[in-house]
């Protein structure tokens, strides 16, 4: 999960709904990219970017009129329980922005969180995700002293099965599992000191009057600077709304960082948005984030478009 969230979403989303049922994994090996350079990243996003928004546009490059439409994992923190697709492609991208000011110093923080997602079978996905193009600016406010940082930060690897379809009539829920492993592979400034394997579990019910609440759980395993090792919970709760069938709202919190005042504190936020789904495979999605305590970013808020084809 590269840096503070900004690239998940869903709230009461579409779920699979049959008996109760163990849909089976993806077995083959995922490919690893390898890029040349991290500092080459941010170029290749937006040449990906471009290239994709043209395929897009495209009718040939829509999906068949029986798939289910777009489910995103973005902006709240709590991924999706569902899975693309067989044979689709899905990408969800966004601007970020996060302000802190602390011991004096006020630091904003420019990203722009990309997730890409490639279904390998209707119950499995393939994922890449990365916070990007990187801008940081630093001010101290006793000297006025200003320092700019540009970048890129970390890539992530993953996979995520959905396990379990919810069970109409009971209470059931839609499972997913997600499996990650993020690469220091960033620009000095934002890279992590290692590689970042993690695990989480996403569930999601139905309730009554269009209600929706899903929670993630999950742990990640860390190296600070001195090159300790620790592992972090990852916990997440998020109650949505959809007010039209296009239209939802959330409130959540969110612990994207779980840990000990020795590794740095826990990051945990309050967190409120929206999506709007304005065509079956596009949406528009905006959230705000603020910061629960004081090892957590002040403010931050990101606006997101996604579409699938």
């Amino acid at each position: 999960m590269p840096g503070q969230s900004f690239s998940r979403t869903a709230f009461v989303r579409p779920m699979k709904t049959s008996p109760a049922s163990f849909p089976p994994p993806f077995s083959e090996e995922a490919i690893v990219l390898s890029p040349d350079s991290p500092h080459a990243l941010p170029g290749r996003l937006a040449l990906l970017l471009a290239i994709l928004g043209l395929l897009a546009s495209s009718p040939n490059a829509r999906c068949e009129d029986g798939d289910d439409g777009i489910v995103t994992d973005r902006p709240d923190f709590v991924e999706s329980s569902q899975t693309v697709g067989k044979g689709r492609f899905q990408i969800e991208t966004s601007v970020g922005m996060k302000t802190d000011k602390s011991d004096g110093t006020k630091t904003r923080t420019l990203t722009t969180p990309t997730l890409f997602r490639y279904g390998v079978s209707e119950n499995c996905e393939l994922r890449l995700e990365t916070d990007g193009a990187v801008h940081q600016r630093t001010t101290d406010e006793a000297s006025g002293e200003t320092n700019q940082t540009n970048g890129a930060a970390d890539v992530e690897l993953g996979l995520k099965w959905h396990v379990l379809d919810s069970r109409e009539g009971t209470v059931v829920p839609s499972v997913a599992l997600l499996l990650h492993y993020g690469l220091n592979s960033g620009s000095t400034a934002f890279r992590s000191p290692s590689n970042v394997p993690s695990i989480r579990a996403t569930v999601e019910w139905e309730l009554p009057h269009e209600l929706g609440l899903g929670i993630m759980t999950g742990v990640a395993r860390q190296q600070d600077a001195d090159a300790s090792s620790y592992t972090e919970g990852i916990l997440g709760i998020v109650l949505g709304k959809n007010w039209t069938p296009t239209f939802r709202t959330f409130v959540e919190v969110a612990g994207s960082s779980l840990k000990s005042k020795t590794y740095g504190g826990s990051q945990i936020t309050w967190d409120t948005g929206m999506n709007w789904v304005f065509t079956k495979y596009s949406q528009l999605d905006a959230a705000v984030f603020l910061g629960a305590n004081g090892y957590t970013p002040d403010l931050a808020f990101t606006i997101g478009y996604s579409t699938k084809f």
